[in-house]
């Protein structure tokens, strides 16, 4: 018998797997470091958790930055810093919120781009048009009274819609709605929608890589080189533990901490680039934004210490103006963050979530979005896609390593020269970590068409009509929106964000597609999705471990006459059902050893050859 590992003790000799010896297998049958009930020795989780506030860095910081034009802000390089720190903080908030209470799979919360092209349809109404003379730098004073009003009354604006609008996901995550949803969503409206969150996004990839394709290719070779071609390389680290002596211990550092070592290495090739003057200072060449302090002197100027509160830019405003666009902002959100769900579970050795768990995660991510707009981060929160590629890459899902990551974003968020720091992150090397990390996720998207019988030329179809629909009817929208204006402003915000978003169209069409043709259960995939992880006792066991809630709360709360019935709380098997599954298990385990006794005693019987 195999000796099973235990994870009690903190030393490297409990990180010393490898491919051929991970602590669990995912449920793409990839060997894994760590599933997602495991508990990695607390260095690993400290470092590992970096590598997804690292990861999730570009995200975060592309949200305040990308939204400061419509703020007025594009000369306030201190406020964008504070706007930074506040959505790193907020966001470490939220990953708690969703590790612990919501969905509990191991995936980092963040400020979301789809909440960006409402807000910005909304900043540019009239009334709300910035002035001619914060355009001028030479004109701006960041500290005076008029400048400070000018861009917090937008701020509370977009506050303000923020917090409306989050009370409808808050509805429909915590209603069951979404989860009564999922029950008609199968691997072929999974498959576009989670493909769609990866190849949509090239063009903004190659735009960053692009600023020098030189230090994009560089961090793209050091992630594929230590993910892909060392991952069998052990480095022996020193270790001690109570009872020996100290020795060394293998421990496979390129396959745990890939991203986070490319990142790291490319960056600091930036900083010496920048220093020795290599790289132009010019801000118009090619190439700049590959420097270390293309920022400016945000460092200098951010304080040591700033704690973000509620409310710290004044009383949020709101308007029915902006709240239908960021509706379907935040339409768009649920139903990416349902695929990042499956994608997560996929590469995380889980269970696919089940109903009380994806309604609760929606509803956190509800709530998430209501203190992203108490806060004032200009965007809400989802689930971000990048990280659920690091998973793929790392082979690490444990989700203790993401509350660990949390914990990070929350004191990023409170110091903030680590936030404006952080900010100087060069461009092109998020440009190419980026393309490493959602090529993972197109892939993972593609993969679950493996429950599905790809040789019926009807799910060819739908596949491939909603991910090619999902490319082509964005592209066209956001050419063409003049030829989409109804005359009503609010109609016309809602109309754009939903044709533009390629997953929400190509999730869609599939969703349809999906519900109307004719098609057997085993066609569409249907059994063998909800039968890949069904296992009789053992397998409920499992995901009770997983998604059930944490300190008891589920036992204590959940099993009172009224609160079984709310769909966010799990659903406990009737005794019946118990005894059955645990019935069958034990026939599945007799019958499995009666096989092998007969198996033994039909190689050890001699055969007569008369």
């Amino acid at each position: 018998m195999g000796k099973r590992r235990s994870h009690c003790h903190f030393s490297p000799a409990h990180a010393a797997w490898g491919p051929e010896e991970g602590g669990g297998t995912s449920h793409s049958g990839t060997k894994l470091g760590y599933t997602v009930t495991d508990v990695p020795p607390w260095y690993l989780c400290i470092l590992l958790g970096i590598q997804h506030f690292l990861t999730a860095i570009g995200g975060l910081v592309a949200v305040p930055l990308m939204l400061s034009k419509g703020l007025c802000l594009q000369h306030d390089l201190l406020t964008q810093s504070h706007l930074i720190s506040t959505i790193i903080f907020v966001s470490g908030i939220c990953t708690l919120l969703q590790v612990l209470f919501g969905v509990r799979l191991p995936i980092i919360q963040g400020g979301t781009l789809t909440f960006l092209t409402p807000t910005l349809a909304m900043l540019s109404l009239p009334n709300w048009k910035c002035p001619a003379w914060t355009n001028n730098a030479t004109l701006v004073n960041a500290s005076s009274p008029e400048f400070i009003q000018v861009w917090q009354t937008r701020m509370r604006e977009v506050q303000g819609t923020i917090i409306a609008t989050s009370c409808f996901q808050i509805f429909v995550g915590f209603s069951g709605l979404i989860g009564f949803l999922m029950r008609f969503i199968g691997p072929l409206t999974i498959a576009p929608t989670i493909t769609l969150v990866g190849l949509p996004l090239f063009e903004s990839a190659g735009d960053m890589a692009g600023q020098h394709w030189g230090i994009a290719f560089l961090t793209i070779f050091f992630i594929v080189l230590f993910s892909q071609y060392l991952k069998h390389i052990a480095v022996p680290l020193p270790s001690y533990q109570r009872g020996k002596k100290s020795h060394s211990s293998p421990v496979y550092l390129f396959q745990m901490f890939p991203v986070l070592l490319g990142l790291s290495l490319s960056w600091l090739l930036c900083y010496v680039l920048t220093v020795t003057g290599v790289l132009p200072a010019a801000p118009g060449a090619y190439g700049h934004l590959a420097r270390t302090d293309s920022r400016g002197d945000v460092l200098s100027q951010a304080p040591w210490f700033r704690l973000p509160y509620p409310g710290q830019w004044g009383t949020p405003t709101v308007s029915l103006a902006g709240i239908f666009g960021i509706l379907a902002g935040v339409i768009s959100s649920m139903l990416e963050s349902v695929g990042d769900y499956y994608a997560c579970a996929r590469l995380c050795g889980a269970p696919p979530p089940p109903e009380h768990a994806i309604s609760r995660g929606i509803g956190v991510e509800g709530i998430g979005c209501l203190l992203a707009g108490a806060w004032g981060t200009g965007s809400g929160t989802t689930s971000y896609s990048e990280n659920v590629g690091v998973l793929g890459i790392t082979k690490v899902g444990s989700r203790v390593v993401i509350i660990a990551g949390a914990c990070a974003m929350l004191l990023s968020g409170i110091l903030g020269k680590v936030g404006a720091m952080l900010a100087s992150i060069p461009i092109p090397v998020i440009g190419g970590m980026f393309l490493v990390m959602f090529g993972v996720i197109v892939a993972v998207g593609i993969s679950s068409l493996q429950y599905t019988d790809m040789n019926s030329s009807r799910n060819i179809f739908i596949f491939g009509f909603s991910l090619f629909a999902g490319l082509t009817i964005p592209n066209w929208a956001s050419k063409n929106s003049a030829l989409l204006k109804t005359g009503i402003i609010q109609l016309d915000q809602v109309i754009l964000v939903l044709l533009t978003t390629g997953m929400f169209v190509g999730g869609f069409l599939a969703f349809i597609l999906d519900n109307t043709i004719p098609g057997t259960q085993e066609e569409r995939g249907l059994l063998a999705w909800k039968q890949s992880h069904k296992g009789g006792m053992e397998s409920s066991q499992l995901i009770s471990k997983v998604y059930d809630l944490p300190f008891g709360i589920g036992t204590r709360y959940c099993n009172v006459s009224w609160f079984r019935y709310l769909p966010a709380c799990p659903r406990k098997l009737s005794w019946d059902k118990r005894m059955d599954e645990l019935k069958a298990a034990r026939q599945k385990t007799s019958v499995e050893t009666s096989l092998e006794r007969n198996s033994e005693v039909g190689a050890d019987t001699p055969i007569s050859t008369n």
